[in-house]
């Protein structure tokens, strides 16, 4: 009898739950883990893992002097609620920090923005359960999408990250949305250089929350 296939979201939570348990060999061999908790972006569509974001933040913060060890667990496709269902699979108990950088999937589909919020806010919740510190990496929505949405949609991470007293990093694609020759051919994914770009400016963010982690 043939294998029965796994419902997507298992697929996803697997796949995720792999990539947060595989030691970071290939990032470093000691500091603190930083957990990106993410889409595709963070997962590295189209790129190889060495020019993805989880391996380029690594760098960055080395390049500050902040040793760490960091663990993809982006999924592509996920929305913040697919994350929300994953958090605790896909962030392994020795995770000192968490970057969640979920949002771009609801932002695509025209998920409500106040499932998105209580999705995120799901999360901040559970992470802080377990001690955990957490930078929110927001997004913003073009005004093409429509004002209305659009002005919902932005006001949801600087309110989460007010309410639950995170760092915020605004915007995930600042320095790179719109700009061709940071994107790939699709105009929504980074390409190494788009990475490398968003990995310099989310890693003082990142290494600030660190330095305040007991």
């Amino acid at each position: 009898m043939a294998d029965t296939p796994l419902p997507d979201i298992s697929r996803r939570t697997l796949i995720a739950g792999a990539a947060a348990a595989l030691p970071a060999r290939a990032f470093a061999a000691r500091g603190p883990v930083v957990t990106v908790l993410g889409d595709s972006i963070t997962a590295g569509y189209g790129l190889p893992a060495g020019a993805a974001l989880p391996a380029q933040l690594h760098l960055a913060l080395e390049r500050l002097g902040v040793h760490n060890q960091v663990r993809a667990a982006g999924v592509s496709g996920d929305t913040a609620s697919d994350g929300a269902a994953r958090v605790d699979f896909s962030v392994q108990p020795d995770t000192a920090l968490v970057v969640v950088a979920l949002g771009g999937n609801d932002l695509l589909q025209g998920v409500d923005p106040k499932v998105t919020r209580a999705s995120l806010e799901r999360i901040l919740k559970r992470l802080k359960q377990r001690h955990m510190g957490v930078v929110l990496a927001g997004l913003t929505a073009p005004p093409e999408i429509g004002r209305g949405y659009a002005r919902e949609f932005n006001a949801v991470f600087p309110g989460l990250a007010g309410t639950y007293g995170v760092p915020l990093y605004p915007d995930l694609l600042t320095g790179v949305a719109r700009i061709p020759r940071l994107q790939q051919a699709d105009g929504i994914h980074p390409n190494a250089l788009g990475v490398q770009v968003i990995a310099a400016r989310l890693a003082p963010v990142v290494a600030k929350a660190l330095a305040k982690r007991p």
